[in-house]
């Protein structure tokens, strides 16, 4: 199996793995990082986002060998002690209910409020759409991403 050189975390790491292993296995099974959770394998729910070179992406259908050289993070990767802005806005308005798609959900708040610091309700509403929460938990997790820019921005 070949070798492919990625930094998750700040960490260069190297895995032997199949060419067609996605991301998302990758980081569960082999760097035991399982903050990032599968959702439906098909990239259409948002759970398994991380990000890629700053990038919201879905892991469940990224293969490895698409990655080598990239920069990764995951939940884990965002704040030490889980004081990240969007983490603490995740907090402060009481989001998660599950709690199964929360780390997709901030990942991908994460990366929008990187390129839009200051976005209207429009454009949350927007950015967010793509990621799925079995509790319906969207008016919630919309005012913690409008909670967090306000922090940010």
């Amino acid at each position: 199996m070949p070798t492919y050189n990625l930094t998750v975390n700040g960490i260069p790491q190297s895995v032997e793995v199949a060419e067609d292993t996605p991301l998302l296995w990758v980081l569960r099974d082999h760097l035991n990082l399982v903050g990032t959770k599968f959702g439906c394998g098909i990239a259409q729910c948002g759970a398994c986002t991380v990000h890629m070179d700053g990038n919201a992406v879905r892991s469940c259908s990224l293969p490895i060998s698409l990655l080598d050289g990239k920069e990764i993070t995951t939940i884990e990767g965002l704040s030490d002690n889980g004081d990240h802005p969007v983490q603490l806005a995740w907090k402060e308005m009481d989001v998660p209910q599950c709690g199964y798609c929360q780390a997709g959900q901030i990942m991908t708040a994460t990366a929008f409020l990187n390129k839009n610091p200051s976005p209207d309700e429009a454009e949350i509403k927007s950015a967010m759409h793509g990621n799925i929460c079995r509790c319906a938990a969207y008016v919630r997790i919309h005012k913690a991403v409008a909670l967090a820019a306000s922090k940010i921005g």
